[in-house]
């Protein structure tokens, strides 16, 4: 009988609930047992799984089932990343409360994961909203107080006027807000940062390590934390006690130099121009930047504007007097906030003194096509020699960096050094929904840390939130106003809370002992389970999350606490799910319903499919095609046990070895597609062609044996099929391993299966015979046979026969080796 959408349901029931009572996915630290934990990157509790959940978890899960059947010691958890603005947002808008909201999508969100058979150890699972967790980044947020790692500081700072909160720069794209795209604008306020800084050379020099990582996310981290070696050079101001610092990486270039810019925030900038004619333009300028993101500043899409201040610097190597410009292009935190703009050599610098008409002087010429100015369309790049740049005129320019920045640092017009481009982390958010920061403020003893037996510092309940004026927690008086730990006299708590960034920066250590109150976690189960072995996302968090991560996994190892600086082994970045070409999406009304597919194909149709449609780290183009492709192959498999392995039908004997060899093949195929990189459509296709060999030998025309029983070939083969396929299809895998008399408590404990290269080598091949430029028949012949023997051969057949009566008849024998036989009579 066919498989039908009532035995999907039936079945995919049966057996979740069975692994619930069972407790089949719960993992227990055993060092006498090989761990492996895999991990995916835990969702944000929206209400609804979406498609790229579903490929996102199905990836993890199915690594998961073959690690166990390997004899692996698996932890594999799920959690939810709960605070952040959309629950807020929620809030606002419903008029309830946030924690009821995410209790609610983080209940139905549970049940849906479920549905799909997740493999998880449902005992560990968190959320990062219960103050049982975030007790702990109170926790580590006040080590890092005390090491230093924490501080406050007035800053301009990325502002989302919808969101009513802060933003670190990784957070605004394309000069909006990363959550709800609004604009986003400059607005000076005192924040909280953490100091990531401090572990600039660790997080750039341990890249090497992570060797399993994609090239792609290591090198976009290379390029944030952005370590540059250069020169610090100093600009006296005319007419001025003021020297301005120029970081520059080409120090080569400094004889080319015509104008400064500095950027709008610059410290100096208002004293430069105060009383002068420009002042005025200079302040309505900088109140005009302050409206644009710092991420839009930063592209190099648009006309960059400025404006000139009205003074002057020297060059310090030619004292040229060259005019100070205020640019939109210039951030305070990169570099010192201040470039020597060198804009026959800079595209950017070039644009520039085009729009403004500035001088340009060309310092590094091509030795094979000399150029001038007149004929420059854009500024040159590219190595050469030096000009105009006495006394190191005629010298390549990469020898030149050496030399004129050792010549500097000689004469001290100023100093070798190293800069980064990576800033500290801004974690303060002006919002209700997230970790309140464990500060309080004392107008005799300053800024004073919750003492850690007070922790957690807890949300309060039935805050009134509106969304506008900042953080509701400004007006809870019974929240804000408590007494100071040290003097006990009247005081003030803090009211941002922590970027949700925060929460997840540990949340891996936290499942080694997921509910442990008496410590962050234990630290024996941490030292058997960590690092995570496997770790499965999206490449949008190479910079925000991943380098967080390992941050917090460098701090956590200088506090002792752990005794490794990476927290994941292998980074697996899956591709996105597309519908029509574009990213699915509620706003374009393409998105799929996974509760659909569910109650028509059910889960196992849906994770065959979504595996079998791409490779994991490719983009998946949605196919309602290919899902009833999979559903055909499923229905396939099941009739397959139950008429030809249940039912005992046979086949001949005669291809008991070929179907042998294809067991072993998709054995070892399928093995080798999880090993070299998860290429579980490569490995689908192998099971297919195994299923296909399994038709074939049945097709070959058989009775059923006289003992009612099916060749052990054809048993084994239909069981390898089902062992091999139960990772991608675990429900309908162990209702056919039960049908097939099987006696394991589940199929996830029987051992993945190995291959026999003996099986695999080839001893006989199948010869196609053409005569006269038509096929007529085919034979069975030894790999290795002679030309004479292949004759011989060929002539037994009964179809051949009918055309070559005799050897005598054959003009030519051509044989195409192990494929072809060609006869001209």
């Amino acid at each position: 009988m066919p498989y039908t959408t009532n035995d999907i349901k039936s079945i995919e029931a049966k057996w979740q609930k069975h692994w619930d009572a069972y407790k089949t996915f719960k993992a227990q630290a055993d060092v006498t047992k090989k761990k492996y934990y895999v991990l995916e990157m835990f969702p944000y509790p929206s209400g609804k799984i979406h498609m790229g959940h579903v490929r996102n978890y199905t990836i993890a899960d199915v690594i998961a089932r073959y690690k166990m059947m390997q004899g692996f010691n698996v932890l594999h958890p799920i959690g939810y990343d709960a605070f952040g603005q959309p629950a807020e947002n929620a809030a606002i808008k419903h008029k309830s409360d946030p924690a009821e909201w995410t209790d609610r999508c983080i209940d139905q969100m549970h049940e849906e994961l479920k549905q799909m058979g997740f493999s998880y150890d449902w005992d560990r699972e968190i959320s990062t909203c219960d103050a049982q967790y975030y007790k702990w980044n109170q926790w580590i947020f006040l080590k890092m107080w005390e090491r230093g790692l924490a501080y406050k500081k007035v800053s301009s700072v990325n502002w989302c006027p919808s969101c009513q909160t802060t933003l670190a720069n990784e957070e605004v794209i394309g000069g909006a807000c990363w959550r709800c795209k609004s604009q986003v604008v400059q607005k000076d306020l005192e924040q909280w940062y953490l100091k990531i800084t401090h572990y600039a050379q660790s997080l750039l020099e341990d890249l090497k390590q992570l060797e399993h990582w994609p090239l792609r996310v290591r090198l976009m981290q290379e390029n944030w934390i952005g370590k540059s070696f250069g020169v610090e050079i100093y600009f006296k101001i005319k007419g001025d006690t003021e020297t301005l610092t120029v970081f520059t990486t080409r120090p080569d270039t400094i004889f080319g130099a015509t104008y400064m810019v500095l950027a709008p925030e610059h410290p100096l900038v208002k004293k430069l121009v105060s009383g002068t004619k420009e002042e005025k333009a200079v302040l309505v300028f900088i109140d005009e930047t302050a409206g644009k993101s710092k991420s839009l500043r930063m592209s190099g899409d648009g006309r960059k504007e400025g404006i000139f201040i009205g003074r002057y610097a020297i060059n310090p190597v030619n004292q040229e007097a060259i005019p100070i410009f205020i640019g939109d292009y210039v951030l305070m935190e990169y570099g010192s906030g201040a470039i020597m703009a060198v804009p026959a050599h800079d595209q950017r610098d070039f644009e520039f003194a085009k729009t403004h008409q500035l001088p340009m002087r060309i310092v590094i010429q091509n030795p094979q096509e000399p150029f001038e100015l007149k004929s420059m369309t854009k500024a040159y790049e590219d190595p050469g020699v030096l000009v105009n740049s006495k006394p190191f005129n005629r010298i390549g320019n990469e020898e030149a960096k050496k030399k004129i920045a050792e010549w500097m640092s000689k004469e001290r017009m100023g100093k070798m050094t190293v800069h980064w481009r990576l800033r500290d982390w801004l974690i303060s958010r002006q919002r209700y929904w997230g970790t309140p920061i464990p500060m309080i403020y004392c107008d005799t003893c300053g800024a004073v840390p919750v003492p850690y037996d007070q922790l957690p510092v807890s949300l309060p309940k039935n805050v009134e939130m509106t969304g506008q004026g900042g953080s509701p927690l400004n007006r809870v008086e019974e929240f804000v106003n408590v007494s100071c730990p040290k003097c006990f006299k009247g005081a003030r708590r803090e009211t941002d809370t922590m970027a949700t960034f925060f929460d997840s920066s540990w949340y891996f250590l936290r499942f080694c002992s997921a509910h442990n109150d008496e410590e962050i976690f234990s630290q024996q189960e941490a030292k058997y389970w960590m690092p995570v072995d496997q770790y499965i996302g999206g490449i949008e968090h190479a910079i925000l999350h991943l380098l967080y991560a390992r941050f917090f996994t460098k701090f956590l190892k200088d506090l002792s606490v752990i005794d490794f600086g990476e927290p994941f082994t292998r980074l697996l970045t899956q591709g996105m799910v597309l519908k029509g070409g574009e990213v699915m999406s509620k706003s374009l009304g393409n998105t799929v319903d996974p509760d659909e597919i569910l109650a028509k194909y059910g889960a196992d149709t849906l994770r065959l499919f979504i595996l079998f449609a791409a490779p994991p780290e490719d983009q998946l183009e949605w196919n309602s095609d290919g899902l009833e492709g999979a559903w055909r192959f499923l229905n396939r498999v099941y009739q397959m046990v139950e008429k030809r392995y249940v039912k005992n039908f046979s086949a001949f004997d005669s291809k008991d070895q070929m179907l042998d060899r294809e067991r072993n093949n998709a054995i070892k195929r399928v093995s080798q597609s999880f090993e070299e990189g998860f290429k579980f459509n490569t490995a689908i296709s192998h099971l297919m062609i195994l299923a296909n060999a399994i038709d074939k030998y049945v097709g070959a025309g058989l009775p059923r044996l006289p003992d009612g029983e099916a060749t052990s070939p054809l048993r084994n083969a239909i069981e390898t099929l089902v062992l091999l396929l139960s990772p991608f299809t675990p429900h309908l895998c162990e209702e056919l391993w039960q049908m097939m008399g099987k006696n394991d408590a589940t199929i996830v404990k029987v051992a993945w299966p190995s291959f026999d290269e003996a099986a695999l080598k080839q001893t006989e091949v199948t010869y196609a015979v053409q005569i006269n430029g038509k096929i007529r028949g085919q034979f069975t012949a030894p790999v290795f046979a002679t030309q004479e023997q292949l004759q011989k051969l060929c002539l037994t057949d009964v179809h051949v026969a009918k055309y070559v009566p005799n050897a005598g008849a054959i003009k030519k024998f051509i044989v195409v080796p192990q494929k072809l036989v060609s006869i001209v009579v």
